[in-house]
């Protein structure tokens, strides 16, 4: 479905990137013929467009069901609002994410349909996942050192819903690594118990290597033992998994009764 075709647009555009209004829209109404794909396109889709100096990545986020697209119409922000949202919000408590652009949204009358973020595009050296390829040593200081991100994101009261493998992108300096989150859409800024807290390792890994290394450095960071941590955060990954390997096995029969 076009973007012409939808009733009206919504924008929101940061006041460094205003300029570029005309521009950002024409990337916006010419999304699929112009931008260069980019990762995967399985559940939202992800183009690259060139503006001057910056790579603008665009994400565009499918349109929801019925009930959704009433939700969003009129008692929810869409995921791309909240996406440029939480971005400022995570650029003024000093925490990495990528320079957030703009938001545009396309309505009917009553209903919510298609909406777009976007940000400065981000080339990274690592995400977590790349981490079980590089050497030991390497592989267990950025280990560490996300951990004490990770840390320190719940010091100021952000809770990163989905903080999983490949949503954090790792840019190496020197000996020192700098963390940027990516996919915003669900985060909640509240002050955070030891339990919330170790609860939110708990869709990275099931590697019980990373697992120990991760709970040491946390147990260090929060003057915890170590022991209790470590035995907290194998039980929530261990609770995750479960819960993810039921919703697979749900949805394998749903599929199956189509």
């Amino acid at each position: 479905m076009s973007n012409c075709n939808f009733a009206f647009m919504i924008k929101t555009i940061s006041k460094e990137f205003k300029v570029y209004q005309g521009a950002l829209d024409d990337f916006i109404l010419n999304y699929d013929s112009k931008g260069k794909p980019f990762g995967s396109q399985k559940r939202n889709s992800l183009r690259l467009f060139q503006l001057n100096d910056y790579i603008v990545n665009i994400k565009s986020f499918k349109i929801p069901n019925l009930i959704n697209q009433i939700v969003y119409s009129f008692f929810r922000k869409s995921k791309a609002q909240r996406s440029f949202e939480f971005a400022h919000k995570l650029l003024s408590l000093d925490i990495g994410t990528p320079k957030p652009i703009a938001f545009y949204e396309f309505k009917s009358f009553l209903l919510f349909k298609k909406s777009y973020y976007l940000s400065e595009h981000l080339e990274c050296d690592f995400t977590f996942r790349d981490l079980k390829h590089l050497s030991k040593g390497e592989y267990e200081d950025i280990l560490r050192a996300f951990t004490r991100f990770t840390y320190r994101l719940h010091e100021k009261q952000v809770l990163f819903l989905d903080h999983s493998p490949g949503n954090t992108l790792i840019k190496k300096k020197g000996d020192h690594y700098d963390f940027f989150l990516v996919d915003l859409n669900r985060m909640v800024f509240k002050p955070l118990n030891l339990e919330t807290r170790i609860k939110n390792f708990s869709r990275l890994t099931t590697n019980s290597s990373m697992i120990e290394i991760m709970s040491d450095e946390y147990a260090k960071c929060i003057g915890e033992d170590y022991q209790k941590v470590n035995t907290l955060m194998q039980e929530c990954v261990n609770k995750f998994q479960n819960s993810h390997l039921k919703k697979q096995r749900l949805k394998k029969k749903l599929k199956f009764w189509k």
